[in-house]
């Protein structure tokens, strides 16, 4: 297939623009955005999508779980369609950059495509997953999960946030809850353009990831029982103190993710200690361990280690233990062709490149397994994301979303 040629680029301050208009949309406190999904501000952010879309021209399809296609016809009606995207929805305490780009670069490489009366072969969709945070609705890439088949979709109408509302009910209320099967579209490939989310690619001086694999995942949420008793009056040698068994399991975690460097990292990331009174010795402690891995083999070794080790620690503090498996996926390999779409496209650019592994989960992981999908990767700042302070400069996206124009209209197919 042809390539397009190294002069033909995205309007880099067209695409800012539009990132800082999405901005405006559920202001953070801080500079960065709170759109959490399915929300008003989500819905809001939703309609400034689809006009910007229908305004290309394109057609506006949304699925059970609310999640928009924006097509644009390529020549062949039977060929199979190029989809590009990612997410708009974000952290309680989010950026403006994180799943935004992604979804705002499809939209730019549709505009440079238009601007440029360029055809393809194949149909380009773009595309705003549903939920792929999971901050209000756990867990995270609900809608992607549900698209891919690892999801039951009653299921996830069930979830509920904080307060008991339940998602299925937030998509009706917003309006988009649509009547499109959920997974009922096949695709050619799936390209997501992302900030890295952290510190390598900055830290290299590199424009570009690759991002050849992502890491797999093990939620394990644990259970340390004790024995509550007063803080003053109980003898040091009788008691029974659930926070030891934390504490000691938090060094084993850090241990065991150290002893696999440099393909793994793990660590405890939300705790309940109960009954969380200043004078009482804590009798529970309820926490999820979080490992990652891009090697399968390496994964499974950090959580058969945790689960000899730690009842064994437990017991010797007199302690009991137990825990279950609350959120788990395989390390993803992505597609080799897509992935030497993006090299290809770096190369053919001038951009500095390397092989990234991603650290976070996206869309794209669970998209790999129905399509053939790929990454590209641009810098943050010190490598700062789930944060108000999370930043990109305007060159790190364009140069980005340059790379996805080349990767998704060289597989899309120009048309001479």
């Amino acid at each position: 297939m042809a390539a397009p040629g190294e002069n033909l680029k995205i309007d880099g301050q067209r695409l800012w623009d539009s990132l800082m208009e999405m901005a405006k949309i559920g202001p953070g406190i801080a500079g960065g955005n709170n759109r959490q999904t399915l929300t008003d501000e989500d819905a809001e952010g939703r309609r400034l999508f689809q006009r910007w879309c229908e305004a290309e021209g394109l057609t506006i399809g949304v699925d059970q779980m609310g999640t928009m296609f924006a097509r644009r016809e390529g020549t062949d009606p039977d060929a199979l369609p190029v989809y590009v995207g990612s997410h708009l929805d974000t952290q309680p305490t989010g950026g403006k950059y994180d799943g935004v780009l992604g979804v705002l670069g499809g939209l730019e490489v549709i505009r440079t495509l238009n601007r440029l009366g360029i055809k393809t072969r194949h149909p380009i969709v773009v595309t705003n997953w549903t939920n792929e945070e999971g901050t209000r609705f756990a867990p995270a890439m609900l809608a992607s999960g549900v698209f891919a088949g690892v999801i039951d979709q009653d299921w996830a109408y069930a979830r509920e946030d904080a307060k008991g509302v339940r998602f299925g009910d937030e998509l009706a209320r917003i309006g988009f809850k649509g009547d499109e099967p959920v997974g009922a579209r096949k695709m050619k490939a799936f390209f997501e353009l992302h900030i890295e989310q952290g510190p390598i690619l900055e830290e290299e001086g590199i424009d570009i990831g690759v991002v050849t694999h992502g890491q797999g995942l093990r939620w394990i949420q644990c259970t340390v029982t004790g024995k509550e008793s007063h803080t003053g009056s109980t003898p040091m040698r009788m008691r029974r103190n659930a926070g030891r068994g934390l504490a000691q399991i938090t060094e084993l975690v850090h241990e065991i993710a150290m002893k696999h460097q440099p393909n793994a990292v793990g660590a405890i990331g939300h705790i309940d200690v109960y009954p969380n009174s200043r004078n009482i010795i804590p009798g529970k402690v309820v926490f999820t361990i979080d490992f990652r891995s891009h090697v399968l083999p390496t994964l499974e070794a950090m959580v058969a280690e945790l689960m000899d080790k730690a009842p064994r620690l437990c017991a010797d503090l007199g302690l009991e233990f137990s825990s279950e498996i609350v959120g788990q996926f395989d390390p993803p390999a992505f597609d080799e062709g897509c992935v030497g779409a993006i090299r290809d496209a770096a190369e053919r650019l001038g951009y500095s490149h390397m092989n990234i592994v991603s650290g976070a989960g996206h869309d794209a992981c669970w998209i790999n397994r129905v399509a053939p999908t790929a990454m590209v990767m641009c810098p943050c700042v010190d490598g700062l994301s789930h944060n108000e302070a999370e930043e990109i400069t305007p060159e790190w996206a364009e140069k980005g979303a340059n790379v996805l124009f080349h990767a998704v209209v060289e597989t899309a197919e120009i048309v001479e």
